[in-house]
């Protein structure tokens, strides 16, 4: 893969040197779809006709059914129903709606070469945490600040880095259990086998996809809330970790984090320790009542 030079003047040296690293290993960062790319041009050219950008996104049909899905969410639920893709823009805005747009394209840009079973598991996870970030931050948005739209596009990347590194080592998915329902990647062991960090890769696969820069920190610093100050990005993660936490608690599964995190999440959020449980249920409950 041939280095790109953009991406690399948006680069710290320390960054620069890790995509090169990268490189060498034969990992390569996905390409955005050329619908993003279109869009991302309309953008950055000022238009404002819904009509212009509902057609750059109606191209796909996939995308346009995946975004659908996603608006469907307990999160717009004061903006339902729509019945076009012009009427979402209307509704959530142009900016909000190319986030969502982002997310969905990404798992048609990271596409299985092996294990197809794992890939479909992994983005089946990736979608649920994506969703119940959305419902988080849509009862949080006037404490927190951040968007429903936000929290579904780190929900969706904030993990990316490991299908990547399943493309490339054939045996990442076995070493690090990837394709058992549940598992936790152990970072200590991912670093030993692959000389490779999921949480780096996934960074920069946000770089290189022109995610806000508080998310692209998100996405780096998910397993670690406490290496960022008062930032915007600890807000998000403090959103991911929750989500996290809820998708481990509905699968019945041990979430190792969750005891060391528990406390910082809850007043990061603006939540009472003894109001989090309670708090946790509702938006579990309003999880579920999407999926009837």
């Amino acid at each position: 893969m041939a280095i790109d030079q953009a991406l690399l003047a948006t680069l710290s040296d320390d960054e620069s040197k890790s995509v090169r690293r990268l490189v060498e290993k034969g990992i390569k960062l996905p390409p955005q779809p050329h619908v993003l790319e279109e869009l991302r041009h309309l953008l950055s050219r000022g238009v404002t006709d819904l009509r212009v950008i509902a057609r750059s996104i109606s191209q796909d049909a996939g995308i346009v059914a995946a975004l659908f899905r996603v608006v469907q969410s307990a999160a717009y639920r004061r903006m339902q129903p729509f019945a076009s893709v012009e009427e979402i823009l209307q509704a959530i805005g142009t900016r909000q709606t190319f986030n969502i747009v982002q997310a969905v394209t990404l798992a048609t840009a990271i596409g299985a070469r092996h294990n197809a079973k794992a890939f479909e598991a992994f983005w089946a996870r990736s979608r649920a945490v994506g969703q119940i970030a959305m419902l988080i931050a849509e009862d949080r948005v006037s404490v927190c600040n951040v968007f429903p739209d936000q929290a579904y596009l780190a929900g969706i990347f904030h993990d990316c880095g490991v299908p990547v590194l399943m493309q490339r080592f054939s045996t990442y998915c076995k070493a690090m259990h990837a394709d058992e329902q549940g598992a936790w990647l152990d970072l200590a062991e991912e670093d030993r086998r692959f000389n490779a960090d999921h949480c780096v890769v996934g960074y920069l696969v946000g770089k290189h996809w022109k995610l806000p820069d508080f998310i692209c920190d998100a996405i780096r610093f998910h397993h670690h809330m406490g290496s960022l100050g008062n930032h915007a990005a600890r807000t998000m993660v403090a959103i991911l970790q929750l989500a996290i936490q809820l998708y481990y608690q509905d699968m019945h599964i041990d979430n190792p984090e969750w005891a060391g995190a528990r406390e910082a999440v809850a007043e990061e959020l603006g939540l009472h320790a003894d109001a989090l449980p309670e708090f946790m249920d509702e938006i579990l409950d309003r999880y579920h009542s999407e999926e009837h």
